[in-house]
């Protein structure tokens, strides 16, 4: 039994950091594709990447962790919601996104001192393409193992 449970162990121990290094793996594919798309010099990239990891990782807690529990909130709840209760997660929600449109306006206010203004409206396209280009091959490699 005591066996059982650590093979099972090793393998979500394995699972994890297979999980971690794919993580990785798509965050310098993202910075390569971006920093290509954009055609970032080397003082350019020196200067952006700092501030548009910052931005990142204000954004998903945000969005990751905030919104996330309130969205967990409201369907674990929400058969018994009241609607006082729901105009608190209705606050809590426009806290979040209000939060989210400040963090963009800054970061874009920051980056114009870095990146011209061409390269700050190629970014929100890049972005996309990116996040795409990731669905369309997760969407690959799922057909290809059914």
């Amino acid at each position: 039994m005591k066996k059982t449970i650590l093979i099972a162990l090793l393998f979500l121990s394995i699972n994890v950091i297979a999980q971690h290094k794919n993580w990785d793996h798509i965050k310098a594919l993202k910075v390569s594709f971006i920093t290509e798309e954009l055609e970032l010099s080397e003082k350019e990239a020196q200067k952006f990447w700092p501030l548009y990891n910052d931005y990142e990782k204000k954004t998903s807690d945000i969005r990751y962790h905030e919104l996330r529990a309130i969205r967990k909130e409201i369907k674990e709840n929400s058969n018994t919601l009241t609607d006082d209760q729901a105009k608190i997660l209705i606050d809590k929600i426009s806290n979040a996104e209000n939060r989210l449109h400040e963090l963009k306006t800054n970061f874009t206010t920051k980056i114009s001192t870095v990146i011209s203004p061409k390269k700050i409206i190629l970014l929100k396209v890049v972005e996309e393409d990116f996040k795409r280009k990731m669905f369309d091959e997760l969407k690959k490699r799922k057909k290809g193992k059914n």
